[in-house]
């Protein structure tokens, strides 16, 4: 008996059965968006439906080399950093020690190569297989490149993955099969903890809240809190209450943390000060920080605005009350 790729998978049974069902019935999409959050299993099925997709005999060994990236009918694109004029991606940025200075995103030369891949016919398997990470991150001319190869995708399947379908254009929409993945339940949660191997964080009530059921999100967050310096860890712990305090923390973590960083450390500090205050101006603040580090700006500029915005507030809250 020949085994599944997609055995071994855990908590997204019903994304599973649409895909089985379409292998099944020979009614392959030529566009399929795998829609949800990160860290709950989209990659490691898009990486098993490429396997079926582009499936000769030994199926084991098909996937061991869709895993590594070794086959010649198959292509995976994830969102780069700009390096020296060339794209880098995110573990090529870490290995070069690159200091992020804005998010990664899928670039319209990156779809160009897309439709280069596209232009010749598959090689070993009867179709090929691309899927495009991030595609949330496409810019409006990326994502028209895109829409093109949609249209005429030839002997190919094309797999979006992307939070949420409003992150997308619907004219990519439109020619996509959506596929829901959800967040995992507590056992399941579980379950991918243990065999990760971070079997500790099950006691880590704080992550595995600011998780929501996503076990990748999990271990992430667990890296990047390790990751922050001791100083900086308890300057956060509590809101500056003055101006002197908000740019000296201002200027502490736009030193000390590159975008990336940056952009988990404003889910942190939104997920902590609601539990702990439940104050909304808080969040609305910091929310408003994302979008502004998201939009390119100054990242010191946008935490000294932040901070002392919050001072001010909390200084009328507490005159007052």
């Amino acid at each position: 008996m020949v085994r599944s790729p997609f055995l071994g998978i855990v908590g997204q049974g019903t994304a599973i059965a649409l895909l089985e069902r379409a292998i099944l019935q020979d009614r392959i999409a030529p566009g399929y968006l795998f829609v949800g959050p990160a860290g709950v299993g989209r990659r490691l099925v898009a990486l098993a439906f490429a396997t079926e997709l582009l499936g000769g005999g030994n199926l084991p060994a098909l996937h061991r080399r869709i895993q590594q990236r070794n086959h010649p009918d198959f292509l995976w694109v994830e969102p780069t950093y700009l390096h020296q004029g060339r794209p880098v991606t995110v573990t090529e940025a870490e290995t070069l020690g690159v200091r992020r200075k804005s998010p990664p995103q899928v670039r319209l030369e990156q779809i160009r190569d897309v439709a280069r891949f596209l232009s010749r016919p598959p090689l070993e398997a009867t179709r090929a297989v691309v899927v495009i990470e991030g595609a949330e991150t496409m810019a409006e001319s990326a994502a028209n490149g895109l829409l093109k190869t949609l249209e005429e995708p030839g002997a190919a399947t094309l797999i979006l993955l992307a939070p949420d379908l409003a992150s997308l254009l619907p004219t990519l929409i439109s020619r996509c099969q959506a596929i829901p993945f959800r967040r995992l339940g507590v056992a399941d949660l579980t379950t991918v903890l243990q065999r990760q191997g971070h079997e500790a964080l099950l006691n880590q009530g704080e992550i595995l809240a600011l998780a929501q059921g996503s076990p990748g999100q999990a271990i992430a967050a667990w890296e990047q809190l390790q990751g922050l310096p001791e100083d900086l860890l308890s300057a956060i712990a509590v809101l500056p209450t003055s101006l002197r305090q908000a740019l000296e923390l201002a200027r502490h973590i736009a030193k000390a943390l590159d975008l990336e960083a940056q952009l988990w450390l404003v889910d942190y500090l939104q997920y902590r000060h609601w539990h702990q205050q439940h104050n909304l101006q808080v969040i609305q603040a910091l929310e408003q920080a994302r979008q502004h580090l998201r939009h390119f700006v100054q990242p010191r500029l946008v935490w000294e605005v932040t901070l002392m915005t919050l001072v001010d507030d909390l200084g009328r809250a507490r005159s007052s009350g």
